[in-house]
């Protein structure tokens, strides 16, 4: 979640908060009344989330990183990682193929986190999550799943 939802999630809060104590409004009282929701998560096709993640990869190979210092290129692979771990949901929920089918591709997504694990100030994660991604980019391209 960026700074700013965050930030406008706290003060509606707050200020639910504050509305609840001047109207008297018990806790008890505004848990009753609040509206039952769920947080479903959207569920994304594999095509979809195929072409998001090769989407971001090619973004990067238009974009790449300026600079080979240290601590450079992090905005990259984070954008690279985003749709990553939506397209390891869709290829959970994927029933026409078993997990056997996917055991390359996440162990491709497994080395992309590992090198997201090291930080921002590393230079020796840029081979583990962008060297990955076009791994699996070429992965997916060569496997189909129709």
């Amino acid at each position: 979640m960026g700074r700013h939802t965050w930030g406008k999630s706290l003060a509606s809060i707050l200020l639910i908060a504050v509305a609840a104590a001047v109207s008297g409004c018990s806790s008890a009282e505004a848990e009753d009344k609040k509206p039952a929701t769920t947080a479903a998560s959207p569920t994304v096709s594999l095509d979809e989330a195929t072409i998001d993640f090769q989407a971001a990869v090619d973004e990067y190979d238009t974009v790449g990183c300026e600079s080979m210092e240290p601590g450079t290129c992090w905005e990259q692979m984070q954008a690279v990682m985003e749709p990553t771990s939506t397209l390891r949901q869709a290829m959970n929920t994927e029933e026409s193929v078993g997990p056997e089918f996917w055991s390359e591709a996440y162990s491709l997504i497994d080395i992309m986190e590992e090198g997201m694990a090291v930080g921002e100030d590393e230079f020796t994660n840029r081979p583990k999550v962008l060297g990955s991604a076009h791994d699996l980019y070429d992965w997916l391209d060569e496997h189909p799943v129709k």
